[in-house]
């Protein structure tokens, strides 16, 4: 194997390169994969414009990615050579008051593999074992690249708790709110509405099983809403794109006793306006959802594993580890694209 590697690494804000650099060696309790597959996120580009935390600089970016074991550390006899593997991104102390009750990623110490150290946009990365998921043999290398984000969409939806018979409104055709069309779907919503004002991406929230799409351009979101629910509005409200505007439009449009998930991130240092008699007035439940762990990302090979979520789909674009940083700073201006896979050498 060769000692040096490919890979993307954020240097300063905006200043984001390939490099060659050394191919990681696996410490105690450590394995070494070989990259596969690796998604681009709209959090990729947050934390390339310097909008999203990333204390650890030069870093190795990418938190989507599935790969193969070519090394196991010493201190670890779960794992082999050869075996197809996801990895959990959130690595936590274990002990704290928040890893104690369930909760690490709220711990003092906790590190997400391409936020805080080295990530998968490189042909290797050293990882924790007790991080790592074996892949059924059912569920593929393409596919499980897509388990990261799809362990999210899991943790928001349990948030926000999706139930039978729900008009559940998605702001933002994305990655994401694709994702969450499909898992709202499954938990039996009896509507799904997606506002996105691109036309492709309102097309493949169709094919993602929306039932109502709607251009906000068009017509103000707020009087569609109203026409579509009789003046009541929607019983959920998943904002999916970060936008300061989609999330005052979220308070807007949801019902009395409605339930609002704040999933896409907004900057760090955005504002929004927000009346505290409407929350209480209205008597809403507004959660937040930042990541998926635990117990998100078994369910989420198995949904991929079973056919119960088809990234193919969403993922609409293939490229070459050497277009990796070409496709990240597109993310802030090309909307005909929804999500980049880079395929490893």
């Amino acid at each position: 194997m060769s000692q040096t590697m490919s890979a993307v690494r954020l240097h300063a804000p905006e200043d984001l390169r390939l490099d060659t650099v050394p191919v990681p060696v696996p410490g105690h309790g450590e394995v070494l994969v070989k990259v596969w597959r690796s998604g681009i996120c709209g959090t990729d580009l947050h934390i390339t414009k310097g909008n999203f935390p990333a204390p650890n600089l030069p870093l190795i970016l990418g938190h989507e990615f599935s790969g193969v074991i070519t090394e196991v550390g010493e201190g670890v006899d779960s794992l082999s050579s050869g075996a197809h593997v996801v990895v959990d991104i959130n690595i936590a102390c274990g002990h704290c008051y928040f890893c104690r009750r369930g909760q690490k990623l709220f711990c003092p110490q906790v590190e997400q593999l391409g936020v805080h150290r080295a990530g998968g946009l490189a042909e290797y990365v050293a990882v924790p074992a007790s991080n790592v998921y074996e892949l059924p043999s059912s569920l593929s290398l393409d596919d499980a690249a897509y388990v990261e984000p799809l362990a999210c969409a899991i943790h928001g939806q349990d948030r926000i708790g999706v139930q039978s018979g729900d008009r559940v409104l998605i702001i933002g055709g994305g990655p994401m709110g694709l994702a969450h069309i499909a898992l709202a779907k499954l938990s039996g919503a009896a509507a799904v509405i997606v506002s996105e004002p691109d036309a492709s991406r309102r097309r493949l929230a169709g094919a993602m099983g929306a039932d109502i799409l709607i251009d906000p351009f068009e017509t103000p979101l707020d009087e569609r809403i109203a026409e579509l629910t009789d003046g009541i509005g929607p019983d959920v409200v998943i904002e999916a794109v970060g936008g300061i505007p989609t999330y005052e439009s979220a308070v807007a449009v949801v019902r009395r006793g409605g339930r609002i998930l704040a999933y896409g991130a907004a900057p760090q240092t955005a504002t929004m306006s927000l009346r505290p008699f409407d929350i209480y007035s209205k008597e809403l439940t507004i959660v937040g959802s930042y990541a998926g762990t635990y117990d998100t990302w078994p369910r989420a090979i198995a949904l991929l594993a079973e056919g119960r979520f088809t990234p193919s789909t969403i993922v609409d674009s293939i490229r070459p580890l050497s277009e990796a940083v070409d496709a990240i700073r597109a993310l802030a201006t090309d909307r005909s694209t929804v999500k980049v896979h880079i395929q490893m050498p």
